[in-house]
């Protein structure tokens, strides 16, 4: 890259929060045509560092230079004037827009006193044409799969002539063949003269398409790499700074009977539109049964309609042959069901209350924990310390409470409370979000202990790698629907990828 114009250049950057260094000393160097990626977990700085460099944030000390001159971005919109392009995670677009109007909203070509869309159309085609993008610029967003939308979210970009273009998780909503497309047109920019930043935390996706690596942890650079020069288990280490086991080790499942069966079940989602439609899914002792899919295609309705959080519809839902459906969710933990939610901060800890509190939410009342309504404050305090000390919960004590925990360790509370009730059933959703690499291996190892101990396990994961690795079975969901159920052993990325996307089993 020493050949080629340096775009971008952050130097010494340093951002404080209250109570937080979120950068400090961060450097970086992006060059004409190089793809620069910034890996690390929830937390480690990396979406700091770019709204800085997007002008979101000012730097409390340190500077950015943009083709050699220095510059105080005071907004986005000034980093845009300078050739910066940045495409959010969450998309920002106006769905009953076409995508020509998408694309032009805020920047349209003027022949007075109307907006030139023929001009704006041929515009955005040629640009479209000449990075790979195909797109309809006639259809409106509302009526496009997610991953083309994303191409629109670029193409704004690309109209106001970026020439450094950041990518904020930009695979995080995609299927696996949306995301080996959106690496082809990454390459493709990089060939054209763009520099491209790709913020991720995904290994795979960084040894696939980056010219350059750069570790972020704790809001530090921790390591620069190629990919020529590490492995996914080097940029696992440099991530967490130990070693880390990337791969499950399980054992072959050893099923017994059906511990849960549903039939028929339908629900609407908050607007009353319907999100899970006639699923019927049976998960046996000892197995675990992952649910893959791309997000916000009923998984979520699914997982709270079978916790008792939400009404739906169903001819049965049993729990080892008893009633479950209608039941609320304190009948439904009462039946041996365990339940991680995807939102632990909403669903899975209350912030203000200690550790271990939080540990016994769902047994506070049980004779060993409370007598004639008084709390056995010793009884709690003994389990929360041994469950702290099981299951590895980094905490000064267990009277700390929840909110002063990292991401991570909050999740270690909420898997600990549930596993330490020995669940017939658990029902863990998305399990590992936001924690880091090393916290992540600890968690699929204590499910699959928990399956191993006889224990039926339903898994819902946006993370396709986080299913293949776990689960016995595989149910690909797509519009609220279950459209294949397929073992382990016959599991396939591509095919659960096109199924993801709403392929039929024939067509993948």
């Amino acid at each position: 890259m020493a050949d080629r114009r340096v775009l971008l250049q952050a130097s010494g950057l340093t951002k404080r929060f209250p109570g937080v260094v979120a950068n400090e000393d961060v450097s970086l160097t992006l060059h004409e045509g190089e793809i620069l990626a910034l890996l690390g977990e929830n937390g480690a700085g990396k979406s700091t560092l770019v709204k800085m460099i997007y002008g979101l944030y000012a730097p409390d000390e340190g500077e950015v230079l943009i083709k050699g001159e220095a510059v105080r971005l005071s907004g986005p919109r000034d980093a845009i004037r300078r050739g910066i392009g940045m495409v959010h995670q969450h998309f920002q677009l106006v769905p009953v827009f076409t995508v020509a109007e998408n694309v032009i909203l805020g920047d349209e070509p003027i022949r007075w006193p109307f907006v030139n869309m023929r001009k704006a159309k041929a515009e955005v085609a040629r640009l479209a044409e000449e990075f790979g993008l195909q797109v309809d610029v006639d259809a409106k967003v509302e009526d496009l799969p997610v991953g083309t939308q994303q191409r629109v979210e670029i193409l704004k970009a690309l109209y106001r002539k970026a020439d450094i273009l950041i990518m904020d998780e930009p695979t995080a909503v995609l299927t696996p063949q949306e995301t080996d497309e959106l690496l082809n047109v990454l390459r493709g920019f990089a060939a054209n003269g763009v520099g491209v930043i790709f913020i991720t935390h995904k290994l795979r996706e960084v040894l696939a398409v980056a010219d350059t690596i750069e570790v972020l942890r704790g809001g530090k650079v921790v390591g620069t790499t190629t990919p020529a020069d590490t492995d996914a288990a080097g940029l696992a280490q440099m991530m967490v700074g130990r070693s880390v086991l990337l791969t499950v080790e399980k054992s072959p499942a050893e099923t017994a009977d059906v511990v849960l069966d549903v039939v028929g079940l339908s629900a609407t989602n908050d607007i009353g539109l319907p999100a899970v439609r006639d699923v019927s899914l049976q998960v046996r002792a000892g197995e675990i049964l992952g649910i893959a899919g791309v997000e916000g295609n009923g998984q979520r309705e699914l997982v709270q309609a079978l916790t008792g959080l939400r009404t739906c519809r169903a001819q049965s839902i049993t729990v080892n042959g008893a009633d479950a459906l209608g039941k609320s969710p304190r009948a439904i933990h009462a039946m041996g069901v365990g339940h991680v939610p995807e939102d632990r901060e909403t669903d899975g800890i209350v912030g203000p209350y200690s550790v271990a509190d939080n540990l016994v939410l769902d047994r506070y009342d049980e004779p060993e924990f409370a007598r004639m309504g008084v709390r056995n404050r010793g009884a709690v305090t003994a389990l929360a310390d041994e469950l702290v000390g099981q299951f590895d919960i980094r905490t000064p004590s267990s009277e700390t409470t929840a909110q002063s925990l990292s991401g991570g360790n909050k999740q270690k509370v909420v898997i600990a409370r549930e596993l330490a009730a020995n669940p017939a059933l658990l029902i863990a959703a998305q399990p590992t979000r936001g924690v880091d690499v090393g916290s992540i291996e600890f968690i699929h190892s204590r499910i699959v202990a928990a399956r191993d101990r006889g224990a039926a396990v339903l898994l819902v994961s946006a993370e396709l790698d986080e299913v293949l690795g776990l689960a016995d079975r595989i149910a690909v969901m797509y519009d609220g629907r279950l459209v294949e159920t397929i073992s382990a052993e016959e599991a396939d990325r591509g095919r659960i990828g096109l199924l993801m996307a709403g392929h039929t089993a024939e067509d993948s």
